[in-house]
């Protein structure tokens, strides 16, 4: 795998959208031609050699390179947008999109993110050592497709509407979240290991949410199903079973009701 280090040596003034900086369009370019890639600024076309002192030269599929992103990208959107294959490391924190419609490859983002990570995920292991912002893994906006593969771990906490639209993948979140996590979802699994203060799991119909913390206010139309004894992410521990949301309609599997299921550790 060859390497690609990108170091931002002039921060713009305005947010500067770099969907170009992924492994799939770094891939079969030399240092120069990374160099002259698109970028914008607000709406000012310019080139990402602008921002960026580029060193190293792409592999020639996108699973042959890696990125590493070095400086402040804070104000920098879609950092591995749409990315498919190979490896980026962001070093510090980055704004919106990060790792928006990826479909394969690793992404590891050392500091935080800000929202819409992973909109419509579909594959790959999005990775992010800081906290996330609102709406991890969910829909784009007037879509009704969320995160439908893949994996994404949150060392730290996130934001609200976590999952909304979720189909498939998995989610798993060490530290809180704010409210309506997985609304609308219908399917994918998502681990919160600390607290959910409420609104989870409005108009779900399938998949499943596992809370660590608390709940402030459970949903009125989850319905409690009893105790069960589960294994989650190495912690073995007594779960109460809810299943919901009732006031939705909901498919039916082999002549039985599909429900989503909400776990509540005891």
């Amino acid at each position: 795998m060859e390497t690609v280090t990108i170091t931002m040596k002039n921060p713009p003034a305005l947010y500067l959208e770099a969907d170009t900086i992924t492994p799939d369009t770094f891939a079969g370019k030399t240092a120069a031609q990374i160099a002259e890639l698109p970028v914008f600024e607000g709406n000012t076309a310019s080139t990402l050699g602008r921002y960026f002192e580029i060193a190293g030269n792409a592999g020639t599929t996108a699973a042959d390179t890696k990125i590493i992103v070095k400086g402040d990208v804070k104000k920098v959107k879609y950092l591995g947008m749409k990315m498919s294959a190979g490896e980026m490391v962001i070093e510090g924190s980055a704004d919106q999109y990060v790792g928006a419609w990826m479909t394969g490859g690793k992404l590891l983002a050392k500091g935080n993110v800000e929202a819409f990570a992973a909109t419509a995920m579909k594959g790959g292991e999005l990775i992010i050592e800081g906290n996330a912002g609102n709406y991890l893994g969910a829909a784009y906006r007037g879509d009704w497709r969320g995160m439908s593969g893949g994996k994404i771990l949150v060392k730290g906490n996130a934001g609200s509407d976590i999952g909304m639209y979720m189909t498939g993948g998995e989610m798993v979140i060490n530290g809180n979240v704010d409210v309506h996590l997985m609304t609308h979802a219908e399917g994918g699994k998502t681990i919160v290991k600390g607290n959910a203060p409420s609104k989870v799991g409005g108009q779900m119909v399938d998949g499943t949410i596992f809370i660590f913390g608390s709940i402030d206010t459970m949903m009125p139309g989850f319905k409690p199903n009893g105790e069960v004894e589960l294994e989650v992410e190495g912690v073995k521990a007594t779960f109460a079973h809810y299943i919901g949301d009732m006031g939705e309609r909901h498919k039916k599997k082999k002549g039985a009701i599909v429900y989503a299921n909400l776990y509540k550790k005891i």
